[in-house]
Parts: C-alpha cells; sequence; structure tokens
C-alpha cells in the first residue's frame, strides 16, 4: 500500500505522548450509507505500528474518539505486554468525520454541507472495507475511548466473529439523553460560526464549545478545583487551551457531523436486532472489558456498567478516579496503569 501525505497539510504538531508511524490512506470507492447516499470515493486513512506482514504477532486495531485521529490511544502503546509493539502489531484508524478520512472538510466531490449524514454503523463498514482490502479477516482485539469505545462494541455486534476481544473505555452501547442533550449544547455553540463555504475564524468558533466539551463533560468538579485553585488559573487554561486546539485544526462542521453520529448510536438498531439492545449485547461472542470512571459527566457510566451486564463474556473494571471521562487519555496515569493491567489480563497476548 502506497503512502499518501498530501492529505495531511493540517496535521497537528507531534506532542509528546503521542507515537509516529507513516500515515496512509486508502480509497475503499463509494461508500452506501444506513441513512441514504453514499460517500463518494470514500477514503480511510490509518497508520500502521510493528510490522503488518508479521503473522506471527496479534493484530490489534485503535479507534478514534469524537474529535480525535489516530493518535488516540497512543498512551496506551507500550504500557503493557499486550500493546508492546515489539509483540504486538496496531493499526489505527481515522474515523469518518475526524479531517483524516473522508470529512466534510476535505471532500472534493460532496464538500461542507454538501458532506452526507452517517452513523457509527457507517465508520464501522468503512473500516471493514478498509481491512478486507489489506487482506484482514480477523484480529485480535478492538479498542477505542469513549466513541472509540462506542464503534469497538458496535463492530462486536455486527461482525461478532472478526474478533476475540473488544476493549470498550468510557463506552455507550445506546447513547443517552444526558449525551446527546451535551453534544446538542456544543453543536449550538459552533454552527453560527460556519459559513456555507466552510469558512470560519477558529478565534471565535470555539471559545463556547471549549468550555462545554473539553472541561464540563470531559471532567468532573472536584478535578477541576483540585487543578484550578483560583479564577486566573483557569482563565489562562482556557487561553492555552483554545491555541492548542486551534493548533489540532479540526473543523467545527467534521465535530459537528461526528456528533450527529453519536447522538444515533444504538447498537439495537442493527440488521435484525429491531431495537432490543438486550439480544443485541447477547449477541456478541467476544471477550470484552468495559472501563468507567467513578463518575463520568459525557456517558454516564451506568449505561456502561448495564451493557457490561448483558454482555455474556465481559469484565467490568471501574476505575477510583476524579478525572471523568478523561481517566482513559494520558492525563490520568493510575487510570492507565489499571486499564493496561485489565488488558492484559483479558487477553493474555
Amino acid at each position: 500500500m502506497s503512502i499518501d501525505t498530501s492529505y495531511l497539510n493540517n496535521h497537528p504538531a507531534l506532542q509528546s505522548d503521542w507515537i509516529d508511524a507513516p500515515h496512509h490512506l486508502s480509497s475503499i470507492g463509494d461508500l452506501s450509507l444506513e441513512l441514504g447516499g453514499q460517500i463518494k470515493n470514500c477514503s480511510v486513512s490509518y497508520v500502521v505500528h510493528g510490522e503488518l506482514g508479521d503473522h506471527s504477532k496479534p493484530l490489534v486495531i485503535f479507534l478514534c474518539a469524537i474529535g480525535s485521529i489516530h493518535h488516540r490511544l497512543d498512551f496506551l502503546i507500550n504500557q503493557s505486554h499486550t500493546l508492546d509493539i515489539k509483540n504486538t502489531r496496531i493499526i489505527a484508524i481515522d474515523a469518518l468525520g475526524n479531517g483524516f478520512s473522508s470529512s466534510p472538510s476535505n471532500s472534493k466531490e460532496q464538500p461542507y454541507f454538501q458532506f452526507p449524514k452517517f452513523t457509527i454503523r457507517d465508520m464501522v463498514e468503512s473500516q471493514k472495507k478498509l481491512l478486507d482490502q489489506l487482506g484482514i479477516t480477523h484480529v485480535n482485539a478492538i479498542i477505542g475511548a469513549s466513541m472509540g469505545g462506542m464503534q469497538a462494541l458496535q463492530w462486536a455486534v455486527s461482525h461478532p466473529d472478526f474478533m476475540d476481544y473488544i476493549i470498550a473505555l468510557t463506552p455507550m452501547s445506546k447513547t443517552t439523553a444526558w449525551a446527546s442533550t451535551m453534544t446538542r449544547a456544543a453543536r449550538e455553540c459552533l454552527a453560527p460560526h460556519i459559513e456555507m463555504n466552510g469558512s470560519y475564524d477558529p478565534d471565535t468558533a470555539w471559545l463556547a464549545w471549549l468550555p462545554t466539551m473539553q472541561m464540563l463533560a470531559m471532567r468532573t468538579p472536584k478535578q477541576c478545583d483540585e487543578q484550578f485553585t483560583d479564577i486566573a488559573q483557569i482563565q489562562n487554561w482556557y487561553e492555552q487551551r483554545l491555541q492548542w486546539w486551534k493548533g489540532m485544526n479540526f473543523h467545527p462542521l467534521d465535530w459537528i457531523y461526528q456528533s450527529i453520529a453519536y447522538d444515533a448510536h444504538d447498537v439495537s438498531q442493527t440488521a435484525s436486532f429491531n431495537g432490543d439492545l438486550a439480544k443485541a449485547l447477547r449477541s456478541i461472542r467476544a471477550k470484552c472489558l468495559i472501563s468507567v470512571p467513578s463518575l463520568d459527566l459525557f456517558n454516564p457510566i451506568e449505561q456502561a456498567i448495564h451493557s457490561a451486564s448483558l454482555i455474556p463474556n465481559c469484565l467490568l473494571v471501574k476505575l477510583d478516579t476524579n478525572w471523568g471521562h478523561m481517566a482513559a487519555s494520558a492525563l490520568d496515569a493510575p487510570s492507565t496503569e489499571a486499564i493496561s493491567k485489565a488488558i492484559d489480563s483479558l487477553t493474555g497476548l
């Protein structure tokens, strides 16, 4: 597979906890969508850690969270035996709508508001087509956090024999009213700032979105108050965070499209399950690990705990942390250690 870097002009600078790897972009043809229509000339971006052709080593798939790219789970690499890239091959796949794989911001055929709406099941099917192209018919594990964990659970329902293990961190199998309220509030922050031609001013577009999504949804009151002891500290943090987020070069319309897919997520709408969530989750054949923090103000932990109770072979790991949704990130080192140990314990890879 050839390496195409021409689409990466807006790639953010490598961060301290990111692990670099060559970027690949694969055309999977026109992708028919669950809600109707197609993504024309759909492309899927991905990176590979390790030697993909070395079939003596386990193969793990990493999936992206909302508003993130293929570096999202880099914080787990080399933290456990399972995810040590001396022992394991990893393919990290960019989700539809993240600005790397086909998205409103990068589509030549269907730019910006002409881009069709897609679902998390469409994300999974785009990933399946990519893996088909790579000649991959089975993987050892699929791992994701937040929307990545939601995709992982969808993989387990849509393609139950494709993987041995599913690791879903801070996920939902069906988006709750609370979570969809969070994303709706964030969309309302962004939508007025986007012109029909896709142009926007990043200095104003992200101002209200940042406290909504990167503080209120991602953290907990206790963690916030422990980190920031006066108003000047948090004001400085927001100014620094704005510059950091602008450096990510994420287009607000891409985030809006991904958030719409987020809201519609429900594994029970797959195939013949007809809205029966218990039936859909009981159909999962992979061994699963679901991890939740003590409190999650984005994806309520009650939904994940309920999902874990319905999956036939599922280990539920409750993290003792104040970091909320960000427990599944490099910010929370004790949770990273606990998650890594649980992955090793589950998989034994």
